[in-house]
């Protein structure tokens, strides 16, 4: 399917962006069965070619693994494909930039037209809340429906001390928000630094917001994003 050549690219798209480094990963629905999806073996994003991608349902137990280790955290996509009917990709990241608003009371505002999908909120899962003395990991399906519980409705999580989850109703959308969510992070600190305390920082408005994220598909970076990992996963195989 070329819908899996497309998400080998997503893996390896987000590490060329530094969304994800070596850990990280991204799921799709699959296109045939919607209570199924892809995703990678435990393995580096940018070493992902099509045959570590393993389907599973929305349990998260693998149809055929064939011998592939799972990722630990897959219940994080299950639960929120199941929760989420209309998503069809997760994305899972450590986005650097993004981590420093998940630990303080500071909230990401929308101040970038590429990342206006913001503009709504995002929310803040709290482990502890869930449960005490973790590794601050998803590892299982009790976590996974807590996470999908606070993304609730919207485009993206922060997961507080880890990273976060983005979601999307097609694979470039969610892979675009990853990538503008990390840079609105970084323009943001670099903002309230220039600013200062007590200074002015110019955010969206609603209107704006409304305005900029229906047509938001990132439909012109995607299949230049797409046709480099391609290129690269190919020159990979030697």
């Amino acid at each position: 399917m070329e819908a899996l050549h497309d998400l080998v690219a997503a893996y390896r798209i987000l590490a060329a962006h530094g969304v994800i480094d070596a850990y990280g990963h991204v799921s799709l629905r699959s296109p045939r069965n919607p209570n199924r999806y892809y995703l990678a073996r435990s393995l580096a994003p940018e070493r992902v070619q099509i045959e570590d991608l393993i389907e599973y349902d929305l349990d998260s137990r693998p149809i055929d693994d064939g011998g592939r280790e799972s990722v630990h955290e897959r219940f994080i996509h299950g639960e929120i494909l199941r929760a989420r009917p209309e998503v069809m990709c997760v994305v899972h990241n450590h986005s650097p930039s993004v981590v420093p608003f998940s630990v303080t009371d500071v909230p990401m505002k929308p101040l970038f037209h590429m990342a206006a999908f913001i503009g709504g909120g995002l929310p803040n899962f709290e482990i502890r809340d869930t449960r005490k003395g973790t590794d601050l990991l998803i590892k299982d399906s009790t976590l996974g429906r807590a996470l999908a519980k606070t993304l609730g409705p919207k485009p993206a999580a922060l997961m507080r001390g880890h990273g976060s989850v983005v979601v999307g109703e097609n694979l470039p959308r969610a892979v675009g928000r990853s990538v503008y969510l990390e840079l609105s992070a970084r323009m943001q600190m670099q903002a309230m630094a220039l600013a200062g305390p007590g200074g002015r920082i110019t955010w969206f408005d609603e209107a704006e917001v409304n305005a900029c994220v229906p047509r938001q598909d990132y439909g012109r970076a995607w299949p230049l994003w797409r046709d480099k990992a391609l290129a690269q996963a190919e020159a990979d195989r030697g």
